[in-house]
């Protein structure tokens, strides 16, 4: 049936040694196993200097990483023995290095020359001040010398060079310093320059005294500057498919995810073991993979290690998918709990809809859920959410806040408010009787349910009693029998001493019992306050004798509406469902399954790509 969840299955792998790498590639693309080592093999160190050299590999990136393209990680049939792969990753890229080191130098100083004329540019273009031959301070002379500054917004030296000559100027807002004055007052505003973090911009000796020739002059150099650092960019792309620089990067981001995993996985000279947990618990998506790229292997499946905790994995289907992230909040069931995942894929829609009934604002929500939802997988709720908010909008007969576009299937809420609270309270007794049926049903799974029967079944018997006693007094017997029931099962299982306890849970539970449900009222409040203030902007869009006036009103008022209440709603839904509905049944204690990823080019290599 899918509400309990599985248990994930103990497997051991043995491979050879060479096929180690390729074999855990394999795995991880399967996305079904979670390595765990459990050996008594004692391990083997499988590449001694393989951190090292990773770490030598990381400072490279630092330098070198905004010149690199794209790793380019091998296929499964071609990982190799780690060693060799280091081996040859470590060559490709030393040859590189040596050959790119004098270009990358070059482009570094390229760039920067380049932002400091963009600066510079942009500072002599915005300012209304004239200023005084920028080039000829710059080669004032050993005795004399001179700076511009750029200062970060709000840094105001509090004192400056008594013998320094400065001149502040704006452009688009920040603030720059022109100062010129004796090389040993120059140096001390340097330190207290940097003090403020403010940075200085080299004044080119060639720059023009006229702002017009000067703004020319700096374009000019700029496009020199551009074409230069293109060819440059040129040659480092025949040296990176020279030195086959993607594959060289690819094998080390490859040898990175290796060392997170293989050494905790234990070896000899010639096999490896691979060990863990598996969410395949037949072993065919494990098999079918391994012979696809042709690993030599011995799969066996047994029972799990002394001390080893299971990790619980939730099958739904795919339409209950996405509500795994309810449970979720939580924590992860435990294996022998009900995984609601199904049951809250009906209730949150269905709560959802009722508090947000709107054609059209539902079906806003709607397309915005299937838009969003391959980016963000959070927003595929907003699909069934929306679907509800519309079916909920039909029988309310609203459409965009108008209720006088579609008639009511059922009833406009602000004219008939008791029997829309009426249907909520009804729904509360619902989810929390649900409740109360999986907390006896995984009594059961959990081997308690004898004790389950004989204690709590009397309190479920009591609270669909008093609910069957609103509408037939008679049913109060049914209550009191009830209460008896659980007593008498406590005084049977605990002993006559465990009775004045069990009064006391009872009394706190039947108070609970009562609050979950009456907290469901508030699903209809919602809904009323919905529909009032649909009601509201409507009213206000009428006002206007101009049509023209009413569509801004209209569109403002319901974009107010989705984005305000639709986040309010969620809210609501998912307070409902975690403290109204699982608090009766749901611990969440379960350890979850953290299935081992491909290696990742995205999360390794976060930086510029080639341009």
């Amino acid at each position: 049936m899918g509400l309990k969840p599985d248990t994930a299955r103990w497997f051991e792998i043995l491979v050879p040694r060479e096929q180690l790498t390729a074999t855990l590639e394999c795995l991880a693309t399967t996305e079904a196993v979670e390595l765990q080592t459990h050996s008594q093999t004692e391990a083997v160190i499988i590449v001694p200097d393989l951190e090292e050299a990773l770490s030598v590999h990381a400072d490279r990136t630092r330098r070198f990483g905004p010149w690199w393209p794209d790793p380019e990680i091998p296929p499964v049939e071609e990982a190799s023995e780690p060693a060799l792969l280091l081996e040859e990753a470590e060559r490709r890229i030393a040859a590189w290095e040596a050959d790119a080191g004098d270009p990358v130098l070059e482009l570094q100083g390229i760039d920067s020359e380049m932002d400091q004329l963009a600066i510079l540019h942009h500072a002599l273009e915005t300012t209304d001040l004239e200023l005084p031959d920028l080039a000829g301070m710059a080669e004032a002379g050993p005795v004399l010398d001179t700076r511009l500054f750029r200062l970060p917004p709000g840094a105001v030296p509090d004192t400056l060079p008594t013998t320094t000559l400065v001149e502040w100027f704006t452009a688009s807002g920040q603030a720059f310093l022109l100062a010129a004055g004796p090389a040993e007052q120059i140096q001390q505003l340097d330190a207290l320059m940097a003090a403020l973090k403010a940075r200085q911009i080299r004044i080119p000796a060639w720059l023009p005294h006229e702002t017009p020739a000067a703004l020319a002059a700096i374009d000019a150099n700029s496009a020199k500057l551009q074409d230069r650092r293109g060819e440059l960019r040129k040659q480092l792309e025949e040296l990176a498919g020279r030195h086959e620089l993607p594959r060289a990067l690819g094998d080390m981001t490859l040898l990175a995810w290796f060392a997170e995993h293989a050494p905790k996985l234990p070896v000899t000279e010639h096999f490896a073991w691979v060990t863990g947990w598996t969410s395949d618990p037949d072993g065919v998506l494990l098999e079918r993979e391994l012979q696809s790229h042709r690993i030599d292997y011995l799969l066996r499946f047994s029972d799990s290690p002394p001390g080893a905790v299971s990790p619980v994995v939730l099958r739904n289907p795919a339409w209950a998918k996405a509500f795994e992230l309810f449970p979720n909040l939580l924590g992860t069931p435990a294996s022998g709990e009900a995984d609601p995942s199904r049951f809250v894929a009906l209730i949150a829609p269905l709560l959802f809809g009722y508090m947000f009934g709107d054609v059209g604002q539902g079906a806003v929500l709607l397309a915005a859920g299937l838009w969003l939802r391959r980016r963000y997988p959070v927003f595929a709720l907003l699909v069934p959410g929306g679907i509800m908010s519309m079916v909920f909008g039909v029988l309310f007969g609203s459409v965009f806040c108008r209720e006088d576009v579609i008639p009511a299937l059922w009833l406009h809420p602000l004219e008939h408010p008791l029997p829309v609270l009426g249907v909520t309270l009804a729904g509360g007794v619902v989810v929390v009787g649900l409740g109360l049926c999986l907390d006896g049903l995984q009594s059961v799974w959990q081997g308690q349910g004898r004790r389950w029967f004989a204690t709590r079944a009397g309190i479920a018997v009591a609270y669909f009693g008093l609910v069957a006693a609103i509408f037939l007094p008679a049913m109060l017997w049914v209550v009191i029998a009830g209460l008896a029931w659980f007593l008498i099962g406590v005084a049977i299982t605990e002993g006559p001493g465990g009775l004045p306890g069990a009064a006391g849970h009872l009394a706190e539970t039947a108070l609970q019992l009562g609050v979950n449900t009456i907290s469901f009222v508030r699903v209809g409040a919602f809904a009323l306050a919905h529909a009032g203030l649909s009601a509201a902007i409507v009213g206000l869009a009428d006002s206007f004798d101009s049509p023209v006036a009413v569509l801004p009103v209209m569109i403002l008022g319901n974009a107010l509406i989705i984005a305000l209440e639709g986040l309010v709603v969620g809210i609501q839904t998912t307070r409902l469902v975690l403290f109204e509905f699982f608090i009766r049944f749901l611990s969440a204690e379960g350890r979850p399954f953290k299935p081992l990823h491909p290696p990742s080019v995205a999360m390794e290599h976060k930086r510029r790509k080639f341009s």
